[in-house]
Formats: C-alpha cells, structure tokens, sequence
C-alpha cells in the first residue's frame, strides 16, 4: 500500500510521530517526510533513524507557504503537530489557538492546493465536550477538516482520529510517575481518585493511523476502543510503594473523560475495533449502528477494564 506513496507528518518529532515514522517504514513507505519546528529533535532522531526514505523539514504548521512547498508531491498526510498541554493552553490560549486552529486551516489549504490525497488529523477525547481550551482548539480543529471536504470533492479526503493518554509519550503521566519513582519518590500526586482516563499504546495508535488511511473517504471521526483505568489504580501500579497524595484538580481537568456523546450516537458505527461518527445521520458506513442512548465515555470504561490488562497496556 505504502511502497508507493509518499506520506508527510506533521509534529513528526513528537511521540505519536516518530512511532508513525517507525510504522511508516516498516511498511516500505517510499519516502517520508518528518516535518517539525525543534531543530534538535529533528537531528536527534536523525542519528537513530538513519533511513534513507525519511527527509527532514523545518517548519511549522502556522506557516502555510512552508507547508505548500513541503506537501509536493506528497499523498498522504497524518497531522500530529499540536500544543497540547491543558495547563500550558490555559495560560497561553493565543499561541494555542496560532498553533491548533490556525495551523490545521494551514494543513487544510496546503494538502487542497497541493492535490493530497488523503488527510488524517489526530485528535483527542479532551475535543469532546470540552471544558478548557485545548479542548476548545482541537474541537475546532476537527470541526474544520470535516468541513474541508466540501472544498475538495472528490480530491483531497479528510478525517480525523481520536485517541486517549498515549503509553509512552513524552510529557504523560505515566512518564511523570516513573520519573518520579526513578528519583526515588515516596509519594506520587493524584488530583482526584475518581479521575479516570482512556489509554492506548503509542505503536497501537501509530499502526492504527496507517491502516485507516487506505480506508477514509473523508468526513469520519474514528474512535478506537481504548481501555480506562482510574488514576490511583495507575499510580497504584507503577509505584507500589508509593503513598498516594490528593492535589486537587488543575484548571481545565475533567473527572471523567468522553470519546463519543450521546447527541452523536445517530451519526456513529460500531466497526469493531473502533467506532465511526459519520458528518450527517443519514450518511451510510459499514459496521452496525450504535444505540440511541449510546456514550463512550473512561468512567464507563474502567468499570469493565481489567487490572491484568493494566500491566500489560504499561509493560
């Protein structure tokens, strides 16, 4: 599928990014293209992905004429690139909204203009419902590449996927409390034992992202079915002898966190391994319709997650 293609991916550097790198190449992808503004990161994966179909670009995805000379030639696009912590959005919303609303329209208009084929925007569960301003953004963001594809019948297909809490990425949680447990920590800091959260692998999400490219014809939110846990269970987890300290929920946070609400149970397709929200509730996907009182939501999750699982999601 891929030995042909040239595939661009936008915060290529990032966790997400470089595991779809990785897949990228172990399915012969012909060339492709990481595109970031770190510098640094750029020439440290350099060194540890010496491959001779990756070609490095600096950039960003606020600056629509760089993206249009990036994108010739180019077939497919994932777009990982986004700010994306709660608090760092919060205390900075217009660098937030520059960056994830301004620069998905960027992403947009680049892949029209350039005659890209298919594009894959990467969202997350904090798009739902949203209470903080990430969440704000990236349902913005969704927002406009499902309505991109009336801009471009038939030529450049768009669809957005949504994760949870990725296992393994830079700046997670979970990597918080290992880093702490690593110092030699005692005490690990939960905002609330009721938080739950979804989680899914980051090489999970990577071979998830590439296989549902070839499938898109624009227009679906893809929802994988992700595991949820509690919090503490987590924390509980990784650092078992631990002491668990409450510090409050920060501006922003959710307790509970939806992928799917109710209001949309008439647009979404159970598919199997995910679910497909659908622009309109007339419009047909392959799969079985969910309930009209259907939610997908980690609270729900966690009480049919088991621990045993949990060990094996963290390693």
């Amino acid at each position: 599928m891929y030995s042909d293609k040239t595939i661009l991916i936008t915060g290529g550097t990032g966790s997400l990014g470089r595991a779809i790198v990785n897949e990228a190449i172990n399915r012969n992808a012909k060339k492709i293209i990481v595109y970031s503004r770190d510098e640094y990161t750029q020439v440290e994966m350099g060194r540890i992905l010496d491959d001779p179909s990756i070609r490095y670009y600096i950039g960003d995805v606020r600056d629509y004429t760089r993206l249009y000379r990036v994108m010739d030639s180019v077939d497919f696009v994932v777009h990982c690139a986004a700010l994306k912590h709660v608090d760092v959005a919060e205390r900075d919303p217009i660098e937030a909204i520059a960056t994830n609303i301004d620069g998905a329209r960027h992403v947009i208009n680049a892949a029209i203009d350039r005659g890209v084929k298919k594009v894959l925007a990467v969202s997350s569960d904090k798009a739902v419902n949203p209470i903080n301003l990430y969440g704000a953004t990236k349902l913005c963001a969704d927002k406009l590449f499902i309505a991109a594809n009336a801009y471009s019948p038939k030529k450049t297909a768009f669809s957005v996927i949504r994760f949870g809490n990725f296992v393994g990425s830079r700046g997670s949680v979970i990597e918080y409390f290992r880093r702490l447990k690593s110092k030699g920590s005692l005490t690990l800091p939960i905002t609330d034992c009721r938080m739950t959260r979804f989680f899914i692998k980051l090489q999970d999400a990577a071979e998830l992202c590439l296989d549902m490219i070839p499938t898109i014809d624009g227009g679906e939110v893809i929802t994988p079915k992700m595991p949820a846990y509690y919090m503490y269970r987590v924390a509980q987890h990784i650092h078992p002898e631990a002491t668990l300290a409450l510090c409050g929920i920060r501006p922003g946070e959710k307790i509970t966190e939806d992928l799917i609400i109710q209001d949309d149970a008439n647009r979404t397709w159970d598919c199997g391994e995910f679910y497909i929200t659908m622009p309109r509730p007339d419009d047909m996907c392959y799969g079985d319709r969910v309930p009209t009182d259907f939610h997908y939501n980690s609270l729900d999750a966690a009480g049919e997650s088991k621990l045993s699982d949990l060990e094996v999601l963290l390693g």
